[in-house]
């Protein structure tokens, strides 16, 4: 694909870290987690604003930056750093949340493991089941910036103010979402939901990640499709594939784009063994191989592969990667994408030719098309949203700290997560 299509998704280079942003029209864009880099508490984190440059490609309505769905798939720091300062500057129409949040609160000390704009990002979901609930209250339907989807069943729901909501504002594993902010997009849009599952209500936090298929379809029928898993490890993994394939539903596992589970983790497709042994748990491989659609890629949000893996580090894994490059006609690395030393924003787009990643310099591109718009009122979306994730690139290469090795972008934000191995619930470098 050398030319940028209208409608697609892009994945910024943050270091290791997901921001996912898919736009469905110029006046419709979604954001799946975030992770703003003037924000991780590292030294080894470049201060780079993602957040505000995130809001510079927003629409705007009511004169202000407009984000229809803004999406946790779970509330790591790598996830969610820089939401408190969205909220604040943007008009968030709906939040997609996990009941993961609701159940920290109610577990002792697990609150303090939350960073602050995990908090952020509770309390207004929290404000948000009551403005819910108030509107209903009142038989009128609540305002774009007050709505809410839940997605997932916790066996502890009953003890949370959302269990009261209408059934409109639940979703869970097994049901699509084809409305962003009460906006219909089918035809264009559809999430189906893979996850969270109720049996993992009570897991570590990773094993609770929202996980869905995502759908983009081109006026002509043609569709693009991502899986999403978040932060998933093999075992919930392949309960999503077993569950798609015992009730007949191989579309909705089938990929033209996989996020790679947990930055490149290696724990997707790994078995630590008691003696030490990293043992290959091939029935992942195997599923994902099973579902992908001609020229599919793989995509790692993560800091560059390194050369060889170290016991006890946190994602991304050469393991990993070695895995997917078997599999996948491609493997992207966001820090590494058209440059090591300079990356580039992954974009990943649908047209009438086809679904696929743009493998042309994308900021050439986007400059090409403000240039042929100048006369008329605004480029496209997508274009506007490729110039600021490439400022973010931008500023990535000028700030990085000098690495040990020359060919290698390692661990931009390691320190942010808790040092070499992070907390077990967050699942890091076992």
């Amino acid at each position: 694909m050398s030319e940028l299509p209208t409608r697609g998704a892009v994945f910024w280079p943050v270091g290791t870290g997901d921001s996912t942003t898919i736009v469905v029209d110029d006046d419709t864009v979604m954001q799946i987690d975030l992770h703003d880099m003037a924000k991780a508490d590292s030294d080894e984190s470049p201060e780079v604003p993602v957040v505000d440059e995130l809001i510079a490609s927003l629409p705007t309505r009511d004169g202000k930056p407009y984000l229809a769905v803004f999406a946790l798939t779970h509330a790591d720091k790598d996830h969610c750093l820089g939401f408190a300062d969205l909220l604040s500057e943007v008009t968030i129409g709906e939040l997609w949340a996990t009941p993961r949040l609701w159940r920290e609160y109610t577990e002792e000390g697990a609150e303090d493991e939350l960073c602050e704009d995990a908090k952020a990002f509770q309390a207004e979901a929290e404000r948000r089941v009551e403005a819910i609930k108030s509107a209903v209250a009142k038989n009128v339907e609540p305002a774009s910036g007050d709505r809410l989807i839940v997605i997932g069943y916790d066996t502890e729901h009953s003890k949370h103010a959302y269990d009261e909501l209408p059934d409109r504002y639940k979703s869970g594993p097994g049901k699509v979402i084809s409305t962003l902010d009460f906006e219909d997009t089918t035809g264009r849009f559809e999430a189906f939901i893979h996850a969270p599952f109720a049996a993992d209500a009570a897991a570590a936090r990773n094993e609770t990640s929202l996980a869905m298929q995502i759908v983009l379809q081109d006026e002509t029928g043609v569709t693009g499709k991502l899986l999403l898993f978040g932060d998933l490890a093999h075992d919930t993994i392949m309960k999503v594939f077993s569950f798609s394939e015992e009730h007949e539903r191989d579309d909705r596992v089938e990929w033209d784009l996989l996020l790679a589970p947990h930055h490149c983790s290696k724990r997707v497709m790994y078995l630590r063994t008691l003696a030490g042994d990293e043992v290959v748990q091939q029935d992942v491989l195997d599923a994902f191989e099973r579902h992908q659609l001609p020229g599919a890629v793989v995509v790692s949000s993560s800091a560059g592969i390194p050369d060889e893996d170290e016991d006890g580090k946190n994602p991304p894994h050469k393991m990993a990667f070695d895995r997917y490059s078997e599999i996948a006609d491609d493997v992207l690395v966001t820090m590494e994408w058209l440059s090591v030393s300079e990356p580039s924003p992954i974009v990943f787009g649908v047209t009438p030719e086809g679904a696929g990643i743009v493998r042309d310099d994308v900021a050439e591109l986007a400059t090409a098309e403000s240039v042929s718009h100048a006369v008329q009122p605004a480029v496209s979306r997508l274009a506007a949203v490729i110039a600021s994730a490439t400022a973010v690139a931008k500023a990535v290469s000028e700030a990085r700290i000098p690495n040990s090795g020359p060919d290698r972008v390692r661990g931009v934000t390691r320190a942010d997560r808790g040092g070499e191995i992070a907390p077990q619930t967050v699942g890091f470098g076992r």
